[in-house]
Protein backbone atom coordinates (compact mmCIF):
# COMPACT_ATOMS: atom_id res chain seq x y z
CA UNK A 1 0.00 0.00 0.00
CA UNK A 2 1.19 3.20 -0.78
CA UNK A 3 1.37 5.52 2.29
CA UNK A 4 0.35 9.27 1.47
CA UNK A 5 2.71 12.38 1.94
CA UNK A 6 1.43 15.52 3.45
CA UNK A 7 0.44 18.35 1.28
CA UNK A 8 3.76 20.15 2.33
CA UNK A 9 6.66 18.99 4.25
CA UNK A 10 9.26 20.69 6.56
CA UNK A 11 12.72 21.06 4.52
CA UNK A 12 15.89 18.91 6.21
CA UNK A 13 18.16 22.59 7.11
CA UNK A 14 21.45 20.03 7.42
CA UNK A 15 23.72 20.26 4.70
CA UNK A 16 22.80 23.54 3.50
CA UNK A 17 24.53 26.99 2.93
CA UNK A 18 24.44 30.26 1.23
CA UNK A 19 20.96 30.31 0.89
CA UNK A 20 19.88 26.79 -0.96
CA UNK A 21 17.85 24.17 -0.36
CA UNK A 22 18.53 20.54 -0.27
CA UNK A 23 17.76 20.39 -4.20
CA UNK A 24 20.26 23.27 -4.57
CA UNK A 25 18.11 25.74 -5.98
CA UNK A 26 19.20 29.35 -4.96
CA UNK A 27 16.02 31.62 -3.86
CA UNK A 28 13.08 29.64 -4.58
CA UNK A 29 9.71 29.58 -3.28
CA UNK A 30 9.91 26.17 -1.27
CA UNK A 31 13.84 27.32 0.00
CA UNK A 32 11.93 30.76 1.24
CA UNK A 33 9.64 29.13 3.69
CA UNK A 34 11.42 26.16 4.15
CA UNK A 35 8.68 23.95 3.03
CA UNK A 36 8.16 21.83 0.02
CA UNK A 37 5.49 23.08 -2.56
CA UNK A 38 3.56 19.95 -3.14
CA UNK A 39 0.64 19.59 -5.97
CA UNK A 40 -2.61 17.87 -5.71
CA UNK A 41 -2.28 16.24 -9.43
CA UNK A 42 0.71 15.33 -11.44
CA UNK A 43 2.29 17.78 -14.10
CA UNK A 44 -0.02 16.10 -17.05
CA UNK A 45 -2.94 16.58 -14.83
CA UNK A 46 -2.30 20.29 -13.53
CA UNK A 47 -1.37 21.10 -17.79
CA UNK A 48 -5.25 19.78 -18.73
CA UNK A 49 -6.76 21.81 -15.64
CA UNK A 50 -5.10 24.40 -17.19
CA UNK A 51 -6.28 23.87 -20.57
CA UNK A 52 -9.79 23.50 -19.52
CA UNK A 53 -9.47 26.55 -17.71
CA UNK A 54 -8.11 28.68 -20.47
CA UNK A 55 -10.72 27.32 -23.30
CA UNK A 56 -13.47 28.34 -20.78
CA UNK A 57 -12.29 31.16 -19.80
CA UNK A 58 -12.51 32.55 -23.10
CA UNK A 59 -15.87 31.12 -23.89
CA UNK A 60 -17.16 32.52 -20.65
CA UNK A 61 -15.70 35.73 -21.36
CA UNK A 62 -17.20 36.71 -24.86
CA UNK A 63 -20.37 35.17 -23.99
CA UNK A 64 -20.25 37.93 -20.94
CA UNK A 65 -19.67 40.34 -23.59
CA UNK A 66 -22.65 39.32 -25.45
CA UNK A 67 -24.57 39.27 -22.52
CA UNK A 68 -23.77 42.74 -21.47
CA UNK A 69 -23.97 44.33 -25.42
CA UNK A 70 -27.80 42.12 -25.01
CA UNK A 71 -28.72 43.75 -21.93
CA UNK A 72 -27.80 47.03 -23.02
CA UNK A 73 -29.78 46.51 -26.42
CA UNK A 74 -33.05 45.36 -23.84
CA UNK A 75 -32.69 47.85 -21.26
CA UNK A 76 -31.57 51.14 -22.73
CA UNK A 77 -33.41 50.65 -26.39
CA UNK A 78 -36.52 48.22 -25.52
CA UNK A 79 -34.83 45.30 -28.42
CA UNK A 80 -34.58 41.71 -28.74
CA UNK A 81 -32.61 39.85 -30.52
CA UNK A 82 -34.88 37.67 -32.73
CA UNK A 83 -34.43 35.01 -35.46
CA UNK A 84 -37.27 33.75 -38.16
CA UNK A 85 -40.42 34.13 -37.13
CA UNK A 86 -43.23 37.00 -38.12
CA UNK A 87 -43.38 41.00 -37.94
CA UNK A 88 -45.90 41.19 -35.71
CA UNK A 89 -46.83 44.75 -37.11
CA UNK A 90 -46.74 43.98 -40.81
CA UNK A 91 -47.22 40.09 -41.07
CA UNK A 92 -44.02 39.94 -43.32
CA UNK A 93 -41.74 37.51 -42.56
CA UNK A 94 -39.18 38.31 -39.86
CA UNK A 95 -35.11 37.24 -40.86
CA UNK A 96 -32.69 38.05 -38.36
CA UNK A 97 -32.63 41.44 -36.12
CA UNK A 98 -33.40 43.62 -33.38
CA UNK A 99 -37.23 43.92 -32.55
CA UNK A 100 -39.50 45.64 -29.76
CA UNK A 101 -39.41 44.00 -26.23
CA UNK A 102 -43.09 45.74 -25.62
CA UNK A 103 -45.00 45.21 -27.50
CA UNK A 104 -43.58 42.10 -29.21
CA UNK A 105 -42.20 42.81 -32.17
CA UNK A 106 -41.92 38.99 -33.74
CA UNK A 107 -44.24 36.19 -33.27
CA UNK A 108 -43.06 32.92 -33.57
CA UNK A 109 -39.62 33.66 -33.69
CA UNK A 110 -36.63 32.15 -31.86
CA UNK A 111 -35.10 34.38 -29.02
CA UNK A 112 -31.72 34.75 -29.14
CA UNK A 113 -31.54 37.11 -26.21
CA UNK A 114 -32.84 34.12 -23.78
CA UNK A 115 -30.45 32.12 -25.38
CA UNK A 116 -27.84 33.96 -24.68
CA UNK A 117 -28.65 34.41 -20.85
CA UNK A 118 -29.24 30.82 -21.25
CA UNK A 119 -25.94 29.56 -22.89
CA UNK A 120 -24.25 31.76 -20.82
CA UNK A 121 -25.30 30.60 -17.46
CA UNK A 122 -25.03 26.96 -17.97
CA UNK A 123 -21.64 27.86 -19.56
CA UNK A 124 -20.35 29.71 -16.25
CA UNK A 125 -20.88 26.56 -14.35
CA UNK A 126 -18.83 24.78 -16.44
CA UNK A 127 -16.49 27.83 -16.04
CA UNK A 128 -17.07 27.12 -11.85
CA UNK A 129 -15.87 23.32 -12.36
CA UNK A 130 -12.62 24.53 -14.20
CA UNK A 131 -11.87 26.76 -11.86
CA UNK A 132 -12.38 24.64 -9.04
CA UNK A 133 -10.48 21.51 -11.05
CA UNK A 134 -7.68 23.98 -11.63
CA UNK A 135 -7.41 25.51 -7.37
CA UNK A 136 -7.07 22.40 -6.51
CA UNK A 137 -4.73 20.39 -7.89
CA UNK A 138 -2.40 23.57 -7.45
CA UNK A 139 -3.96 23.80 -3.59
CA UNK A 140 -4.16 27.63 -3.37
CA UNK A 141 -5.62 29.72 -1.16
CA UNK A 142 -9.17 30.22 -0.87
CA UNK A 143 -8.99 34.01 -2.59
CA UNK A 144 -7.98 32.67 -5.17
CA UNK A 145 -10.89 30.74 -5.91
CA UNK A 146 -12.66 33.80 -5.35
CA UNK A 147 -10.92 35.83 -7.80
CA UNK A 148 -11.12 32.93 -10.62
CA UNK A 149 -14.69 32.83 -9.86
CA UNK A 150 -15.32 36.78 -10.69
CA UNK A 151 -13.81 36.16 -13.51
CA UNK A 152 -17.03 34.73 -15.43
CA UNK A 153 -19.38 37.61 -13.87
CA UNK A 154 -17.19 40.65 -14.52
CA UNK A 155 -16.65 42.29 -17.74
CA UNK A 156 -13.14 41.58 -19.17
CA UNK A 157 -12.40 40.45 -15.86
CA UNK A 158 -11.69 36.95 -17.49
CA UNK A 159 -9.22 37.80 -19.65
CA UNK A 160 -7.16 39.66 -17.74
CA UNK A 161 -7.34 36.75 -14.69
CA UNK A 162 -6.92 34.04 -17.12
CA UNK A 163 -3.31 35.54 -18.55
CA UNK A 164 -2.27 36.43 -14.83
CA UNK A 165 -3.22 32.88 -13.56
CA UNK A 166 -2.01 31.00 -16.92
CA UNK A 167 1.77 32.52 -15.81
CA UNK A 168 1.19 31.57 -12.42
CA UNK A 169 0.94 28.12 -12.87
CA UNK A 170 3.71 27.60 -15.70
CA UNK A 171 6.04 29.26 -13.00
CA UNK A 172 4.96 26.94 -10.21
CA UNK A 173 5.43 24.12 -12.14
CA UNK A 174 8.88 25.31 -13.30
CA UNK A 175 9.73 26.66 -9.93
CA UNK A 176 8.94 23.59 -8.61
CA UNK A 177 9.90 20.73 -10.85
CA UNK A 178 9.69 17.39 -8.00
CA UNK A 179 6.13 18.75 -6.66
CA UNK A 180 3.80 17.01 -9.06
CA UNK A 181 5.16 13.70 -8.91
CA UNK A 182 2.91 11.89 -6.58
CA UNK A 183 3.23 8.59 -6.85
Amino acid sequence: MIEPKPARQAQPSEGTSSGQNSSGQNGSAAGKTGRKRRFGGTEPQIRSALKFYKVLAYLTGAMLLLLCAELIARYAFGQYLFAGGTNAVTGEPFGLGFADAEPKGVVGGVNISVTVLIVHGWMYVVYLMSNFRLWSLMRWPFAKLILLALGGVVPFLSFIVEKKFHAEVEAELADNPQAPQRY
